[in-house]
């Protein structure tokens, strides 16, 4: 029997910026849920409880839209810091320990403190047990640097392009794979499509038509610009809250970026075959973006927009991004 004293036992720090975006993790992950959706609820119901500042907001955002980025390198890397397959962990174990891999290789946390406070919100969700188990694998990960864990984990290029493209820059191999045949293009080519595809990006919206305005966004929304290339696009330079603005609110204006508007434009100028142009047809509507503006546009038409969704959770986002129209 051991005669020396126990430790006391210490009830684990709640950190609301990470318990929040282990929760946003969770939703993803469990619901197959829209990080863009889920997020701004969350952050918004913790700051009118006080629970957080506008700083500690932006790092809870960066924690959530990081993670997800870079979640395949992460995965890669994870892969040579567990000891058995990445499928037998649980997922919020999972999630804890790519929350903690981005503090460690993709923010300017220091060391110490990243694995101090991923190991607390670990006791916190997921207990002690296995606190014991992520504080093991993220000191393996704190070995190295970004740079470094790609140099292990990243085959050779000569060997396997498409694989050494996917890990270094965060995407499936299939999607580089299709993103290749699409575009062509050599090694550097890829490299930097690949590196802008996983930028942050910026907050843009949309003012649907005949329900609200580009001047209307402008002048209502804090440090907004035109969009570059959709007349209908207002970027927020210094991201924020969208939801803030009555036009969001009210759904005359949404977050859709200017990318996805292009899409929606270039639809409404297809040629038509014989015939009125007066019903149009989003088979596959899910999440909705599209749609609303596609709806907006066709009733400055006299047309009518049907929205079609097979999936049930899809089709609740549709039928709200439509509300009003």
């Amino acid at each position: 029997m051991s005669t020396r004293p126990s430790r006391p036992y210490r009830r684990p720090r709640k950190d609301p910026v990470r318990i929040l975006a282990f929760d946003a993790l969770r939703a993803v992950d469990e619901r197959d849920a829209y990080a863009n959706l889920v997020l701004p609820p969350l952050l918004r119901k913790a700051r009118a409880a006080g629970d957080l500042d506008t700083r500690d907001a932006a790092l809870a955002t960066e924690l959530v839209y990081g993670t997800l980025r870079h979640q395949g390198t992460y995965d890669a890397i994870l892969t040579e810091c567990v000891d058995r397959p990445l499928r037998a962990v649980d997922p919020p174990v999972l999630d804890v320990l790519s929350l903690g891999a981005h503090q460690l290789l993709g923010t300017r946390i220091p060391t110490h403190a990243a694995v101090s406070a991923t190991v607390e919100l670990a006791r916190v969700v997921l207990g002690d047990g296995r606190a014991r188990f992520v504080n093991a694998v993220l000191r393996r990960i704190a070995t190295d640097d970004l740079e470094g864990w790609l140099d292990r984990v990243a085959p050779p290029y000569d060997d396997d392009p498409e694989e050494y493209l996917g890990v270094r820059h965060s995407h499936p191999r299939w999607v580089v794979s299709a993103l290749w045949d699409a575009l062509g293009g050599g090694r550097r080519g890829m490299e930097e499509l690949l590196a802008a595809d996983n930028e942050r990006p910026e907050v843009t919206l949309v003012a649907r038509p005949g329900r609200a305005t580009e001047e209307e966004l402008l002048a209502t929304a804090v440090d907004a610009v035109p969009g570059r290339w959709s007349p209908y696009a207002v970027r927020l330079s210094e991201g924020g809250d969208p939801g803030t603005l009555d036009a969001v609110r009210d759904g005359r204006a949404g977050v859709q970026d200017e990318g996805s508007q292009l899409v929606a434009l270039a639809l409404t100028a297809a040629p038509l075959d014989d015939g009125p142009d007066a019903a149009w047809l989003d088979a596959c509507a899910g999440p909705g973006g599209k749609a609303a503006l596609l709806a907006a546009l066709a009733a400055q038409r006299g047309a009518t927009l049907i929205a079609g969704e097979r999936q049930h959770h899809r089709a609740r986002l549709v039928a709200r991004a439509l509300h009003g129209n």
